[in-house]
């Protein structure tokens, strides 16, 4: 670790910070059956890519496809519950008491975070950063997103811990070269424990001083 720079904490959004990964699975599992039925669970295909993401790899060309599928999502999007991950709220308080930076990371757009912070307006005083899918040119598995959680904060990828479920999330971190830890949220445990330093349930018995020493 680098002691002259700052430790910064980079949370991916869905299936990190709220347990919302179920609800978008149905959503794009049905998308699956009605363009690629061919391809089973479709959500955990593109699970973690921004919406441009998704339109490039599978809806190139389809403009009405696409626009329709824009449609059902943002309806689908402003009727979701957002909850927290559990012990997520006291972690975050618990780094933010000892002068860790904190930052949402996710492939989500600015549209889809405002119905978030239509919910939970606590949301914004609990990071310092919220970074979306308009801010870097490529999503994840490129680690773009987390290169750019540790300039905002002018620390280094040596002094960031990354929170992920997702493959791709997942590799971004490492992409990255930062310390990565796997929320199995959404894949289970023995999916992702290759994958990352730390593999955890939620963040009920984490704590700063866990995290610390991944970094040590």
């Amino acid at each position: 670790m680098n002691q002259t720079k700052c430790v910064a904490a980079l949370f991916d959004f869905d299936g990190v910070v709220m347990d919302t990964e179920s609800q978008y699975s149905i959503f794009w599992n049905g998308v699956g059956e009605k363009y690629y039925p061919e391809i089973p669970e479709f959500g955990k295909k593109i699970k973690g890519q921004t919406l441009t993401q998704i339109y490039d790899g599978h809806f190139k060309g389809m403009e009405k496809e696409q626009e329709a599928i824009t449609a059902d999502l943002n309806r689908f999007e402003s009727n979701m519950t957002y909850e927290y991950v559990p012990g997520v709220v006291e972690f975050l308080k618990d780094l933010r008491a000892h002068g860790v930076k904190i930052a949402i990371v996710t492939s989500s757009n600015d549209l889809k975070m405002a119905n978030v912070y239509a919910a939970h307006p606590e949301l914004k005083e609990m990071v310092d950063r919220i970074l979306t899918a308009e801010m870097f040119a490529r999503s994840k598995p490129a680690p773009d997103c987390f290169l750019l959680g540790a300039e905002v904060f002018g620390t280094v990828p040596e002094n960031c811990v990354v929170f992920e479920d997702s493959f791709h999330g997942l590799e971004a971190g490492n992409a990255a070269e930062m310390t990565v830890v796997g929320l199995s949220t959404t894949n289970p445990k023995e999916a992702i424990q290759d994958k990352c330093k730390l593999a955890i349930p939620d963040f009920t018995s984490f704590t700063y001083e866990k995290m610390m020493a991944l970094l040590a």
